[in-house]
């Protein structure tokens, strides 16, 4: 079963891509908003520090911005209250940031080791 690409639109796609307009706005969000919320619950998650080695590399300028675009998209996530398991359930409420995390972890790899430092 092969699908038909022939008929999709190069400007249909460029439009739902992100740009570094966007990228950059949502940038401005995370770091608003993401010291109160860990401020508010650091000491009920383990993974704060991955949270704050994210940050730290989306802050970097020597990143291009798409590669910045799958941080700040975890780290959207993780600040939204909305979200598949709502925040406030005991326990698990966490668990499917910490997916989203974990999975952005892996997919840098070593690439985000040196943020860890400081």
């Amino acid at each position: 079963m092969s699908e038909d690409y022939t008929n999709i639109n190069i400007e249909d796609l460029a439009k739902e891509m992100p740009n570094k307009t966007k990228t950059d706005e949502n940038k401005r969000f995370v770091e608003e908003r993401l010291w109160e919320k860990l401020e508010r619950v650091g000491k009920k998650i383990s993974f704060t520090k991955d949270i704050v080695a994210l940050f730290r590399y989306m802050l970097d300028n020597n990143i291009q911005w798409y590669r910045k675009t799958i941080v700040i998209g975890a780290l959207i996530y993780f600040l939204t209250p909305i979200d598949a398991v709502p925040d406030i359930a005991p326990l698990v409420g966490y668990l499917d940031d910490l997916g989203v995390i974990m999975a952005v972890l892996k997919y840098l790899g070593s690439e985000l080791i040196p943020y860890y430092d400081n």
